[in-house]
């Protein structure tokens, strides 16, 4: 693990909306031309990445599983006739398998690199789990309750629970190929900095093995004079600034800096510009003269290197997120679903037209998505890109329409895409149309830094709703203020800080003074 006192990095919160200039802004609403190159790598066909924490965490909990039951099955097949007491077995079998799935967290083999070779592993597999039958027999030895428990049943599970074992592994092994031969366990990360220093950095990487970094490119500001076309047989991609295209056209899991502190204003130049995009970027230590002690560093295999920033919600995080979309997200929508019929009925009564609305919105990492409302407008007035944001009395709005706007009962359709289509959360930055404007300008000309709110899924409810921000943003303080809210709540993120938002939604929406 890395100290938190000696790790350098910079958050996003120190890499602020007003801290750079509008020339350094990504532009969202007019895609960068990217070099043949680039385009080829990122046309590549690719597949959903799994988490490794989450698959060591996920083959811990199916090992416990395997492990009692195992366990039981002996009881029942031998204890059991004769009249043993279930209890005290129940609680022999659950201590035996929290005790092994210890023993091979200490063993290091729920590592994926273990899954991996799963013979090279069975030495160390066979170790841990006699060692937890000896000190098994060993506790109830010493506490004198041997003859409470079988030994035919002890034997026998330490013999089918190895077999259980063995099996298990065997089949993680093929799968754990199969993902890694589809890239499901691979990260994918560009170099940004060519010449002798990424090629340095290149090289060390090439020879981890095992690696699970594969590097898809290089990107550097500098002309071809200086940054030759090519670094350690990779090509050059272009420019930071086609990285920021590059990053949204294809799945991008890391970003490594192959340049020395020294160049700290180059550097903070090219944070300035990455630091919206939903990815890790680390700086190579070994480019670097000064030296921290281990701790300070995280590694790519035994590569040293220093982090500067962080994707905002992963791993288990990421999953308790999930679940707590589809969960809450399901149990709203089952809840909410008579009072979703009235509207739609009163909407059909009120004005010729479909009931739902469908609109385009920027979601997560840019990507346009497609969320469903209550209409609110009539048919021959509406506007799908919100080129012309509702304003009070709109002629545009019908009756019904200026009801459900005011109290937000329109955006009640969009827990069908929390729940079925999964590109919104339940809480999160609220999706913009693509070409809403505050005081006539786009709303990431009006804000900088406006795209970071995109490093995670946008949500039904959020933050800066809460807290008043909602509804009509006719001046840019009050689209300024939506986005360092959206910021606040991406870098402090929490289950907690989500049940928080969607218990404090419905108190949110009695102030009605800025919703039309």
């Amino acid at each position: 693990m890395i100290e938190s006192g000696a790790r350098t990095s910079l958050s996003a919160s120190a890499m602020s909306a007003a801290a750079y200039p509008p020339a350094l802004r990504p532009r969202g609403n007019s895609p960068h031309e990217l070099s043949p190159a680039a385009m080829a790598v990122a046309s590549e066909h690719l597949v959903p990445a799994y988490s490794p924490i989450v698959l060591s965490g996920t083959v811990r909990a199916i090992e416990f599983a395997l492990i009692a039951i195992v366990g039981m099955l002996v009881y029942f097949g031998y204890v059991w006739p004769g009249g043993g007491p279930m209890w005290t077995y129940a609680a022999a079998i659950t201590a035996i398998a929290t005790l092994a799935v210890l023993a091979f967290q200490f063993a290091d083999i729920y590592e994926v690199n273990a899954f991996r070779r799963p013979v090279n592993q069975m030495a160390r597999l066979v170790a841990a789990w006699s060692i937890v039958f000896l000190i098994v027999t060993s506790a109830t030895f010493f506490a004198r309750i041997g003859e409470v428990y079988s030994r035919v049943w002890l034997t026998g599970f330490y013999g089918f629970g190895l077999l259980t074992l063995f099996g298990a592994r065997l089949i993680l092994y093929r799968f754990v190929r199969m993902w890694m031969r589809e890239g499901r366990l691979t990260r994918r990360a560009v170099i940004v900095g060519g010449g002798e220093a990424g090629e340095r950095l290149i090289e060390a990487l090439r020879d981890q093995p095992d690696s699970d970094v594969r590097i898809i490119g290089v990107f550097d500001d500098r002309s071809d004079d200086r940054s030759p076309r090519t670094c350690g047989g990779l090509q050059k991609l272009g420019s930071v600034d086609d990285l920021l295209e590059f990053a949204r056209r294809t799945r991008l899991d890391l970003v490594l800096f192959s340049l020395p502190i020294s160049a700290e204003s180059r550097i903070l130049q090219m944070l300035k510009k990455l630091w919206v995009l939903p990815v890790d970027i680390r700086l190579y230590a070994h480019i670097n003269k000064l030296r921290f002690r281990p701790r300070a560093y995280s590694y790519i295999g035994s590569v040293p290197m220093i982090d500067v920033a962080d994707r905002p919600i992963t791993d288990w995080d990421y999953v308790m997120k999930w679940l707590f979309d589809k969960i809450v997200g399901g149990l709203a929508l089952l809840l909410l679903s008579p009072l979703m019929l009235i509207i739609a009925i009163a909407i059909k009564l009120d004005s010729r037209g479909p009931v739902l609305f469908r609109q385009k919105r920027y979601g997560f990492n840019n990507d346009l998505i497609e969320i469903y409302k209550f209409r609110s407008m009539f048919v021959d007035q509406a506007d799908a890109t919100a080129s012309r944001l509702v304003t009070k009395d709109d002629p545009r709005v019908t009756r019904v329409g200026r009801f459900i706007r005011k109290a937000s009962l329109d955006e009640l359709p969009q827990l069908f895409n929390v729940v079925f289509k999964g590109n919104l959360s339940l809480v999160g930055p609220r999706p913009h149309a693509i070409h809403a404007k505050a005081e006539a300008r786009l709303y990431d000309e009006a804000v900088d830094g406006y795209f970071a709110r995109h490093r995670v899924k946008p949500g039904v409810t959020g933050w800066a709703q809460i807290n008043g921000w909602r509804g009509e943003t006719d001046t840019q303080e009050k689209i300024q203020k939506r986005v360092e809210y959206d910021l606040y709540y991406i870098e402090n993120w929490s289950l907690l800080f989500d049940l928080y938002i969607v218990f404090m939604t419905p108190f949110a929406l009695l102030k009605t003074e800025n919703a039309y």
